[in-house]
């Protein structure tokens, strides 16, 4: 969950979650043999500048193997953003959730490889939303998930694909992720005792 300030105990701080995201371009790029035909689709709130800065860092990772390669550059990896409100299954619990644009690069998912990002992975029912919100626009080749955080704590069977940094929780705690982007004044991650966080259900 992102938060504009993060308090409690800090577990990465800005030049860890830019190494993070660097060595998760580089499995993409490896996994995926190259960035063809890929598109990142963030989450909100954090998932949508995470996706950002993968894409930039996937086109330092492609880039350095293409030269390694011998061949052209590839282009950059389009980022966009998947709103999963109306999907969700806590809605009758927060009844005020406003959705937010969905933008898919190039307006279609046939033919590509989507890499949902999104901040942390919990009990895993926000991606369950990400699915069937995709799963209403279009039919990709493969769906791929790629977050900052995996804390933990599954209710469904749901793993991510590749993960910045695995952080064992109690249930009783919450993790924070503040980014500039969404007003915070560094980039990092915190543990947060529950009394003292913003309600998670991810």
């Amino acid at each position: 969950m992102a938060q504009q300030q993060s308090t409690g105990k800090q577990i990465l701080g800005a030049a860890e979650i830019k190494r993070s995201l660097f060595r998760i371009a580089h499995e993409i790029v490896e996994r995926n043999r190259g960035v063809d035909r890929l598109v990142l689709l963030g989450i909100p709130t954090g998932g949508v500048p995470l996706a950002r800065r993968l894409s930039e860092a996937l086109g330092v990772a492609a880039a350095e193997d293409a030269r390694a390669a011998g061949t052209p550059e590839p282009a950059p990896v389009p980022a966009g953003t998947l709103d999963i409100t109306m999907y969700r299954d806590d809605l009758g619990r927060h009844p005020i959730r406003v959705p937010r644009p969905t933008r898919i690069p190039g307006g279609t998912l046939e033919g590509r490889t989507v890499i949902l990002v999104d901040d942390v992975l919990y009990s895993g029912r926000t991606i369950r939303a990400a699915l069937d919100a995709l799963g209403s626009i279009g039919r990709a080749d493969a769906v791929q998930l790629a977050v900052l955080v995996d804390r933990g704590h599954r209710e469904l069977p749901i793993r991510a694909d590749y993960v910045g940094k695995n952080l064992p929780t109690s249930r009783s705690e919450k993790v924070v992720v503040s980014l500039t982007e969404l007003g915070a004044d560094a980039d990092a991650v915190a543990i947060v005792p529950a009394p003292h966080a913003a309600e998670e259900t991810r």
